[in-house]
Order: C-alpha cells, then sequence, then structure tokens
C-alpha cells in the first residue's frame, strides 16, 4: 500500500504547511486597528508624492485599497496593496473592481514586515508612528534612492520630512529615499 500511495504524503505534507502558515498568519493581530484614510487625505498624499503614470505605488495596510486605486484611477499608477485581514483585502479587490482598475493593482493579504517592496517608486502609510520607527530600517534597506514615502499622520522619529501638508487637522508627511542611507539613535530593533 506504501508504493502506491507514497506519492500522497508529499503532497500532504505540503498542503499542511501551506495551511499552516496561512492560519498563522491569520491569527497574527494586525499592527494598527483599521481606519479609513479620508478622500482629501488620499488626494494630498498622493500629490505630495507627485505620482505619475510611470510609478508603482505600495501601500502597506492598504484597507479598503483607496489609496492604490486613486493612484490608478487618478494618475495611470499601478501599485500593490498588503493588509493582513483577508476581508480588508476582498474589500479592496471588490472597490478596485468598482473603479475599473483591478488590471492596474493588486491587493494580497500579508505582513508589511515581509513584504517585498522593490518595485515601489512610492510607498504609503497610515499605520502609527511606532509601527513607522519599526518599518524605517526596512524602507531604507529595500527601496531605491528616491523613492518616495508618505505617511498619513505619523512620523518617523528623528528621520524628519521633507515636506508637510496640512488637510483640516490632519497631517500628511513625506520623505524621499537618500543615496547614503543614514543611521538613527533612535533606530528600532526587529
Amino acid at each position: 500500500m506504501t508504493k502506491t500511495f507514497g506519492w500522497l504524503y508529499p503532497l500532504c505534507f505540503a498542503t499542511v504547511s501551506l495551511f499552516a502558515q496561512e492560519l498563522s498568519l491569520q491569527q497574527r493581530a494586525p499592527d494598527v486597528p483599521y481606519v479609513p484614510t479620508p478622500p482629501e487625505v488620499v488626494d494630498e498624499m498622493l500629490k505630495l508624492a507627485n505620482v505619475s503614470k510611470s510609478d508603482y505605488v505600495i501601500d502597506l495596510g492598504c484597507g479598503d485599497g483607496r489609496i492604490v486605486i486613486a493612484a490608478a484611477k487618478t494618475y495611470g499608477a499601478h501599485g500593490l496593496g498588503i493588509d493582513i485581514n483577508p476581508e480588508r483585502i476582498a474589500e479592496a479587490q471588490d472597490n478596485a473592481k468598482k473603479a475599473g482598475v483591478e488590471a492596474m493593482v493588486e491587493f494580497k493579504q500579508g505582513d508589511l514586515f515581509k513584504a517585498d517592496l522593490s518595485k515601489a517608486t512610492v510607498v504609503t502609510l497610515y499605520l502609527l508612528t511606532t509601527v513607522n520607527m519599526k518599518l524605517r530600517p526596512k524602507l531604507l534597506k529595500e527601496l531605491k534612492p528616491g523613492t518616495r514615502v508618505v505617511s498619513h499622520s505619523f512620523e518617523m522619529g528623528e528621520w524628519k520630512p521633507e515636506k508637510t501638508a496640512e488637510v483640516g487637522y490632519r497631517r500628511v508627511f513625506f520623505w524621499t529615499i537618500p543615496e547614503t542611507k543614514p543611521h538613527f539613535s533612535d533606530d528600532v530593533a526587529q
């Protein structure tokens, strides 16, 4: 019997392994609560980053996908949204389809600290300062010089923004990944 069904063992092991990985991802708590970015702040974030059709926008903690969808719809940019919550990803995919930009954007369930950021020309964030600080070394290490980073409401410690905009009582912060990567005394170990 082992000879006949021996090929099933590797398949079963691979299936159980993938299931365990997905289950562990779903069980990890989100880094921040889901709070949608107001449309006027989305607009300001994309303007401040000077998004164009040649950009690839990655939104970390994308929620319902509104920033990546707006970048595609308004500026013709392509993009990726990453969120740990599968419900948010399903909602973002549905919103992209309704907006007619599903061929330009993609949404993936994943951990923002493990995401591949190498394609980004713009990264958008609406996290918390503590999460931004933890993410900062990854941004500086993985993003190419000249990549633009925009954060709604939350700063990055000693890494001071190059530009700040106000939208009502909300603030938007802008940085560019420098050629020479800075080191900060307030770096958070991962």
